[in-house]
Formats: structure tokens, sequence, C-alpha cells
């Protein structure tokens, strides 16, 4: 990069970075699916203990995720043991393709 487009790029990056933060529950809502995607490409795991979360709220950096619909499936979707495991995979991608950082609490 050129040394006189260094400054300028780091203020567009801070002013994105400030921008994105101020994310709402349905500008996430309509992106999770490019949060799942990217999930699934990084561990496939984590996408499967993931998937089927319904985002619940979003208040304060704090996104909550209700699997309690997942309880209702024929066959077990519970990875309620497995998910503080994979939690870091997901915190991940959401910081990469949400551009926020956030603080995950389930139901």
């Amino acid at each position: 990069m050129d040394r006189r487009a260094y400054p300028l790029a780091v203020h567009f990056s801070a002013c994105a970075r400030v921008i994105l933060a101020a994310m709402e529950l349905p500008q996430i809502r309509s992106q999770w699916n490019q949060v799942l995607d990217a999930l699934e490409a990084k561990n496939r795991i984590a996408w499967l203990a993931y998937f089927d979360a319904r985002l619940s709220s979003y208040d304060n950096g704090v996104l909550t995720l209700d699997f309690s619909d997942s309880r209702k499936f024929a066959t077990s979707h519970e990875y309620q043991e497995t998910r503080p495991n994979l939690k870091s995979d997901l915190l991940s991608v959401i910081e990469d393709v949400l551009k926020i950082k956030v603080e995950l609490i389930e139901k």
C-alpha cells in the first residue's frame, strides 16, 4: 500500500468498525446465513451445533441464541454440552463476517 494512502485507509477502517458496531438484530438476521456458511467452512462440527439457533435478541453487544426449537425435533439436535468448546469459532466468524464483537448467551 502506498504510504500516503495508509492514514486514509486506517481512518476508513475505523469508521467502518464504528458504523457496523451499531448493528441491530434485523441486520444481524439478514446476514446470519453468511455467518453460518462461513462457520461451516471453518468448522463443520461447530456449524452442526449452531445452525438451528434462533436469534432471540441483541442488546449492548450481547447476542442471545435460542435453542428451544431444536429440542422439538424427533431426533436429538441437542449439542448443549458440545457448544462451549465450539463457541470461539462462532465468535470468530461473527467478527469476520459482521465486523462486530459479541458476547453469546444461550437460552
